[in-house]
């Protein structure tokens, strides 16, 4: 049997492949191994049997046999240790690709995602104009430091791996700040890994089931 994920049965990010599953979809792809979804509604991830998968009530989950995984860093970690194509096979250079693993979730992730919050939920509060150039100067600085490190290579360590697959998709939470054109190096950089047939199947997999929500959604309003 192929492993199990959980994704959003309507994503709030509207198919931009933003949620958290694109990232266990696409590493899922690259190493060719098939697998099922099952898709979850925002009342379903807190209903207590999706909570025995996932403690805080969110996705992706994965299940392979007695196997359930919970947080997507972990969820990749384990695919690529698994499956040849996401992880060097020489002990040093593995070990660094890990490290950018967690460089992405640990070092970029935390002020994108708030940077991310505010532009969403606090256009209307009397301090956003005040405090959105603060956080857009600490997601700069992160963005300076990588682009300093990337420079006119492609990937991170050489060849294409786990640590790049998880970059990209934190990366990519950006798209809509404009922050990603000031670093034209960074810009290509996530365009390379959006330009992955791995990535595009993903993608065009999530996309199809937040199309097929909204259609689902449309044809029950209309009169």
């Amino acid at each position: 049997m192929p492993p199990t994920i959980t994704a959003f049965a309507n994503s709030p990010d509207r198919g931009r492949g933003q949620a958290r599953d694109m990232r266990v979809r696409w590493a899922l792809e690259e190493v060719g191994q098939p697998y099922d979804v099952r898709l979850v509604s925002f009342e379903d991830m807190k209903a207590p049997a999706h909570l025995a998968l996932h403690p805080f009530g969110q996705i992706p989950t994965y299940e392979d046999g007695g196997l359930t995984l919970f947080e997507s860093g972990a969820i990749v970690l384990h695919i690529a240790e698994r499956h040849a194509g996401l992880l060097p096979l020489e002990a040093n250079a593995r070990s660094r690709a890990i490290t950018w693993m967690f460089a992405a979730l640990s070092t970029l992730e935390p002020p994108i995602v708030e940077l991310g919050m505010a532009m969403l939920f606090e256009r209307d509060k009397s301090w956003y104009a005040e405090r959105l150039p603060m956080l857009q100067d600490r997601v700069r600085v992160r963005l300076g430091e990588l682009s300093r490190r990337i420079g006119d290579a492609d990937w991170l360590e050489g060849a294409f791996s786990a640590g790049d697959l998880m970059m990209v998709t934190v990366l990519r939470r950006l798209n809509a700040s404009g922050l990603l054109d000031e670093y034209p190096d960074i810009a290509a950089y996530v365009a390379r890994g959006e330009a992955r047939p791995a990535f595009r199947r993903a993608f065009e997999v999530q996309l199809a089931v937040f199309t097929a929500a909204s259609k689902d959604s449309q044809d029950r309003s209309a009169p």
